[in-house]
């Protein structure tokens, strides 16, 4: 590999990422490398950045606006920079509110987040490095955290969406310093370069990507590390991950199913197919629990030891704001309820019935309590730099969060949920119905939709785990990111489809 990888060079005021790409395929025809990775990969940390990845991120986002969400991830640096001093004063409840919208601090109020920040106070202190930003949305560095944001796209701009997780410079683990690849299927090119860059770069156990473009191919899968860091003859492709949030559009389609059977009414009040629990307003349709904007109070414990019977109560508030907006858990809990009492069966019998075993998604389902066998093991990173199991704990609410399934389940997923339905319905579950608070993002039954770049789909993460399955319907491609430890890991799959693509 030639020494130019280890020189600095900035990039020019109008970087062209079209002249870059050349310059990488004539030096790997010159012979300075064997491959394009490499050329590529040389070429970013010519540039200072950790991978081509991030060198087109960079590139592609440089549009010379300011950005908003970039103003408040740096007004948070600034305030809880001293937030492990013992004389740092908190912010109130007031102060946050003028950085954080009501629906945030609803969800993560202001002694969770004060508590949150507290311990990375001295990675705080270090120097932002941003990978892209926009208007309304960041994805930074800050020392070896990953920071995300989203800030509302009106004044005054307030915090919408906040993730900080630590990346993988903080892994000391001994156990995890020479992770194995594991390649099953006709593997689509870069993939397995995802996976060794996103499985470094973010500090993770374990990774799986899976894809595949039509049904009748056998998905292709790339496993790197391990599923168990105490058994590592627990193979990470054939184990199971909480899929959490991917379970919404499960869920959606069952419901879809009884619509397209006669037996409910997208528009008709969901008080009148319910029997077992009733909600507080009367006139809450269906459509609206699909779409999260029937204000409905989700469970009060998202996750806990095992499945409680009955999370929302016999009378399910509606005390949030109606016909906006408001991701959560609550709606989904009263469908998973409406599915039980319309089919006349428990709601795990009925989704398995309705959708898994007509997907064939044989190692998929709904457990009670985390499973004893078969499963990852999910893991937290401690403040020293290693691996501890993380709390086994699922979703009290299976319909929102209880899904358990293999990468290839979830591919197959992807690749044929639509032939369980009419066309005309199938096409509506993936229409924008209502936007979400971030551009370019919007939300169908049960899927998250981009109409913009040309895809859908869910993410998921919880305790011990992260899971992403997106689906590119122009190409029929679906792809699926799957990790044991808490991080999200949408953009490694956003990656990972661009990088095939």
């Amino acid at each position: 590999m030639s020494d130019r990888s280890n020189s600095s060079r900035p990039l020019p005021g109008r970087p062209s990422l079209r002249y870059l790409k050349i310059e990488a395929k004539q030096r790997l025809a010159a012979g300075e490398f064997t491959s394009l990775h490499e050329a590529q990969l040389a070429i970013a940390r010519e540039h200072g950045f950790a991978s081509w990845t991030a060198l087109k991120t960079a590139i592609e986002t440089t549009t010379g606006q300011p950005s908003h969400a970039l103003e408040q991830v740096r007004w948070l640096a600034e305030r809880f920079a001293d937030a492990d001093g013992p004389a740092w004063p908190a912010p109130d409840t007031a102060e946050l509110a003028e950085h954080f919208d009501d629906r945030y601090l609803s969800l993560v109020p202001a002694d969770t987040l004060i508590s949150t920040l507290r311990p990375v106070a001295a990675q705080l202190r270090g120097d932002l490095a941003v990978g892209s930003a926009t208007a309304d949305s960041v994805r930074a560095q800050l020392t070896d955290l990953r920071v995300e944001a989203v800030t509302e796209p009106a004044p005054p701009h307030r915090l919408t969406r906040l993730r900080i997780y630590r990346l993988g410079a903080r892994v000391s683990d001994p156990r995890v310093a020479a992770p194995a690849t594991r390649v099953f299927g006709a593997v689509a090119d870069n993939a397995r370069a995802v996976a060794e860059e996103s499985v470094a770069e973010l500090g993770l156990p374990g990774l799986v990507l899976a894809g595949a473009t039509r049904p009748e191919l056998a998905p292709w899968m790339v496993a790197r590390g391990w599923a168990d860091l105490e058994h590592p003859e627990n193979k990470l492709d054939q184990q199971r991950f909480p899929a959490y949030g991917v379970s919404k559009p499960v869920t959606a389609i069952a419901v879809l199913r009884l619509v397209a059977e006669g037996s409910v009414g997208l528009d008709e009040p969901a008080n009148a197919f319910l029997r077992a629990i009733r909600l507080a307003e009367d006139d809450v349709t269906v459509r609206e629990l699909l779409v999260h904007t029937a204000g409905v109070a989700g469970p009060a414990e998202m996750f806990a030891d095992a499945v409680p019977e009955n999370p929302l109560g016999v009378t399910v508030l509606c005390d949030r704001r109606r016909g906006e907006f408001v991701p959560g858990n609550g709606g989904y809990a009263v469908l998973g309820q409406l599915i039980a009492d319309v089919a006349g069966e428990s709601f795990t019998d009925a989704v398995t019935r309705l959708v898994l075993a007509p997907l064939r998604m044989r190692d998929s389902g709904f457990p009670a309590r985390w499973p004893e066998t078969g499963a990852i093991t999910g893991y937290q990173l401690t403040d020293d730099g290693r691996f501890e199991p993380a709390p086994r704990q699922v979703c009290t609410v299976p319909a929102a969060g209880g899904l358990w399934s293999t990468a290839t389940d979830l591919v197959r997923f992807g690749l044929e949920w639509a032939s369980l339905l009419p066309g005309n319905l199938g096409a509506e579950a993936v229409r924008p119905q209502v936007a979400q608070d971030t551009p370019d993002a919007a939300v169908g039954f049960g899927w998250l939709v981009s109409a913009g770049r040309g895809i859908y789909g869910h993410p998921g993460t919880g305790p011990g785990a992260g899971v992403s399955l997106i689906v590119r319907p122009e190409t029929g491609t679906v792809t699926v990111a799957a990790t044991n430890r808490r991080v999200p890991v949408e953009p490694v799959n956003a990656r990972l489809i661009r990088a095939i693509s």
